[in-house]
């Protein structure tokens, strides 16, 4: 705690004069950062196009009104394969990240020096590479289609479940673990009856939530191919027929509000 002086009497003070100047040479630093970072994200706009964009999204909105009421039924079917694409993708993301969970937590894998930073590569890999480019990537490696959606999700879930649920294997109860080991169970039944018992809650909570963020991941992967409402709204995009583009707009609004009620009642439930 600085302490100065005035007329011989200590007063304290903040901070040091060499704190104030490195707060303020951190500051200064910001600021020349965020110009220098605009000047380089405007250096090729073209100010014309800015400057005429209300007069644009006024008149692309006034042609998106009314929504076209009678498309909705087109709709079915892609609504459908958009709930299966982000179901099945969660549970394949949930197939591959409890084994690479369990090998990244520290109490639980049989190797920190090898399998552990394995693991947590996987995890960061997964975690780095955005839904929409693991299926361009698979949509130009087994074509286009749900299967290259339901992929897709998966490996991107890999990631969010098995950060999470490792977190959450490292932070039990060691005592019901050591209590367990001490009547002389063996390795699979700590497992079963210390660990898996502990995480069971946060790994469903985890579930149903990546379930939630995968419906509105699966909503837009159609855009570069993989089916589902996607592919409706690039269709629809493609031939300007803004009034089916609201109501795509619509069908994907009201389907993340429900799916978000759903997960919040089973998460409350498993609470």
């Amino acid at each position: 705690m600085p302490v100065g002086k005035i007329a011989g009497q200590p007063v304290w003070q903040h901070r040091t004069p060499r704190a104030r100047l490195a707060l303020w040479a951190g500051w200064l630093g910001l600021v020349a950062l965020f110009v220098y970072c605009w000047q380089v994200m405007t250096e090729t706009t073209i100010w014309a196009f800015v400057h005429d964009a209300p007069a644009q999204a006024v008149d692309i909105g006034s042609r998106m009104l009314p929504p076209r009421w009678g498309y909705i039924e087109k709709l079915l079917l892609p609504l459908w394969d958009t709930l299966n694409m982000a179901t099945l993708g969660t549970l394949l993301g949930v197939i591959l990240a409890v084994p690479v969970a369990f090998l990244a937590a520290r109490n639980t894998t049989p190797s920190v020096m090898l399998l552990r930073p394995i693991a947590l590569f996987i995890i960061v890999s997964s975690r780095s590479i955005n839904s929409l480019i693991w299926a361009l990537l698979l949509v130009a490696i087994i074509g286009p289609g749900l299967l290259a959606g339901i992929v897709a999700i998966g490996l991107r879930s890999i990631g969010f479940i098995g950060k999470l649920l490792y977190e959450a294997i490292e932070e039990i109860d060691v005592s019901q673990v050591e209590a367990v080991t001490a009547t002389g169970a063996s390795r699979g039944q700590i497992m079963d009856y210390a660990i898996v018992p502990q995480i069971l809650p946060a790994f469903c909570g985890i579930t149903v939530f990546r379930w939630d963020i995968n419906i509105r991941e699966s909503a837009i992967l159609g855009l570069v191919g993989a089916g589902g409402l996607g592919l409706q709204l690039q269709a629809s995009l493609n031939v300007l027929a803004w009034p089916q583009v609201t109501m795509i707009f619509l069908v994907i609004l009201g389907t993340v509000v429900v799916s978000e009620w759903v997960s919040a009642k089973v998460r409350q439930a498993i609470t």
